[in-house]
């Protein structure tokens, strides 16, 4: 498996200029380090590596020559303690410098003298189109950016520092660079300036418009919201909402074949999101799917808190969630356990539900499936570069009492961990070209944020994401009872996405070691290819990516499996090294796996809910509907 990477663009790094005097400042929170002394120099800080001061009182200066750069190192940044924290070696720093002098010299070289070279096609989908390779000067621009870009991600890397802090960096530098691309400036974008001769001036015209209309709404538009309407054209699996509270809405949806499986199948969606990301279109609903399998479907529809909810915790969310849905389920269906399965955040609401019925003496479930699920929160990938104690805190200061994280907030921090594909490639449409955005299934749900509870949100970074808590047994209290995930003993179905940037498959992978009661042989790990959410809607008529799984069990490798039978869970290297690669989707893969616990066939019901539970309005129900 190739080691994650960013882009070659993007080099590799993190940013942190700032001003003339060029610092990086170090992490809130992060120890100073201390430098220590080698045979030709200390390591120093990178702070003033762009000062106009640098290098006054050098009488020459030899590019060729180390002296004069380490003259200047040990005497003037080296000295200078403005970054403690970050260190870097002024042996390493010179290759680097060097080697950039270099690159962007035999550009120039290539410019002046051999145009035709800086006009060859370029790697890179900012600068994909022919109006870049057709003007010399503007693939010259792209050239020297892309080279710029390259030096600051390895620099970076070379950097000296604690993980995190070097995380932040890399992150930093990737939003500067993202946003410093030139085909996001008009002066600079030969695509954007073809348009506006083209069209006399007019997508200047429909650009400005286009920018003061996202202004008045607060966000780039990503998509022709116009295009979609919710229960039209997005989210009309045929259904009923059957139960509803202050926090949910309950949906059973309509049978699609004339028998079905006698266990009930409950779905809980992540509340930061709408749940039709599941039910976009009839050929790539995963709900609709799993109806057609024979599957009686009941999904949990979050409600869009408003301002009188502000005080909801993260205990509100479970108890009348996942614990509500699971007791109307088995009351509507009679069963006496459901199978249930849990997407994203919603895997972790639904897996505390779980602990948390069981320490009550109530034993709700038949099987659990985990979608891109984190419980173990020890590799939570970039979203952890955000969270320390002194953001957390802040959120607690100024939410932890009362009131709401605007869901536009959360849409915007999603955005940026994909800043060309989701800002930038929206400014260069809509603004500079003067175009409307797409009508796109997929960005018309991502567009439509939820709020949250300041509380519950506050209490969910302290204790996942920063304390990583969930993993302990009995460390923490949820609706009156100590959470041990290790009482969960069902067979447990865990999917993670190779390319997920938001839920890492091996965080996903890692929930293995935290389900500890979970029978040997009966926990599958299941690889899929792309993100976290072409990843998990990878429906089979595609006939697209594929996933990864160990075919025949044999030992500890086979599924993973509980500390109960198998005291150490193999690495995720170790499972990925013994794993299969097969075509196509995951999801009869999954169906399959699913199939044992339906407990047999029953004939189909002929209505929705039950005489204590009957039907309120029909599907998706007016809470999918409610904007933030």
């Amino acid at each position: 498996m190739a080691k994650a990477r960013f882009p070659s663009a993007q080099g590799q790094a993190g940013f942190g200029s700032a001003g003339a005097a060029g610092a990086i400042a170090p992490a809130p929170g992060v120890s100073p380090s201390i430098a220590t002394t080698d045979s030709v120099a200390a390591p120093v800080s990178v702070a003033p590596l762009f000062s106009p001061d640098g290098l006054s009182g050098s009488a020459a200066f030899d590019a060729d020559s180390p002296t004069p750069w380490l003259t200047w190192w040990s005497h003037g940044a080296g000295n200078s303690g403005a970054v403690p924290g970050l260190q870097l070696s002024p042996e390493k720093l010179l290759e680097l410098q060097q080697a950039f002098v270099s690159r962007l010299s035999g550009l120039w070289t290539d410019f002046v003298e051999h145009p035709e070279r800086t006009a060859e096609p370029i790697k890179d989908g900012r600068f994909a189109d022919r109006a870049w390779q057709e003007s010399s000067l503007a693939a010259f621009m792209a050239r020297a950016y892309l080279l710029g870009a390259e030096f600051l991600g390895e620099m970076a890397a070379a950097i000296d520092a604690e993980p995190k802090v070097k995380a932040r960096l890399r992150f930093s530098i990737s939003q500067w660079l993202d946003a410093t691309a030139p085909s996001n400036f008009l002066a600079f974008n030969p695509k954007a300036q073809r348009r506006l001769l083209e069209t006399r001036g007019e997508s200047l015209a429909a650009g400005l418009h286009n920018l003061l209309a996202d202004v008045a709404k607060g966000r780039i538009s990503q998509v022709d919201e116009s295009a979609f309407e919710i229960g039209k054209n997005v989210a009309t699996t045929e259904g009923a909402v059957v139960f509803e509270n202050d926090l949910m809405q309950l949906i059973q949806y309509k049978p699609l074949t004339s028998s079905v499986r006698v266990r009930p199948f409950l779905l809980v969606p992540p509340c930061i999101n709408k749940f039709y990301i599941l039910d976009l279109q009839p050929e790539n609903s995963y709900i609709r799917y799993c109806v057609e399998r024979g599957n009686t479907v009941f999904v949990l529809s979050w409600r869009n808190p408003k301002e009188d909810q502000g005080q909801l915790g993260w205990d509100d969310y479970v108890e009348r969630g996942p614990i509500a849905a699971i007791d109307v389920v088995r009351r509507i269906t009679g069963a006496h356990q459901v199978n249930a399965l849990g997407f994203c955040v919603g895997g972790t609401l639904i897996a505390t539900a779980i602990a948390v019925m069981l320490a009550r003496g109530d034993d709700p479930i038949a099987s659990l499936t985990l979608l891109t699920s984190l419980l173990d929160f020890e590799d939570s990938g970039i979203l952890d570069i955000f969270i320390d104690e002194a953001h957390v805190k802040m959120r607690e200061h100024t939410l932890g009492a009362g009131g709401l994280m605007p869901g536009r907030d959360l849409a915007n921090t999603f955005s940026s961990l994909r800043a060309n594909d989701l800002v930038w490639n929206y400014v260069i449409n809509n603004y500079l070209e003067g175009q409307r955005p797409p009508a796109f299934d997929l960005l018309y749900w991502n567009a439509d944020s939820t709020n949250l509870p300041g509380p519950m949100y506050a209490w969910y970074l302290r204790n996942t994401y920063l304390e990583n808590n969930l993993r302990v047994p009995n460390r923490l209290r949820c609706c009156g009872q100590a959470v041990d995930l290790g009482r969960i003993r069902v067979p447990t179905y865990v999917f993670g996405a190779r390319e997920d940037h938001i839920v890492p498959w091996r965080g996903a992978y890692a929930c293995a070691r935290v389900l500890t009661g979970v029978p040997a042989g009966s926990l599958r790990f299941v690889l899929g290819a792309s993100g976290h959410i072409a990843g998990t809607i990878n429906p089979p008529s595609k006939n697209r990516r594929s996933y990864w799984v160990i075919d025949e069990p044999t030992g500890a490798l086979a599924d993973t499996a509980g500390s109960t039978a198998t005291p150490a869970v193999p690495s995720a290297q170790q499972w990925l090294d013994a794993a299969t690669e097969h075509a196509g989707s995951w999801w009869p893969h999954w169906d399959r796996w699913l199939e044992p616990f339906a407990d047999g066939l029953r004939a189909a019901p002929a209505s929705y809910g039950s005489p204590d539970y009957p039907a309120i309005e029909p599907a998706p129900g007016r809470y999918v509907k409610e904007k933030a």
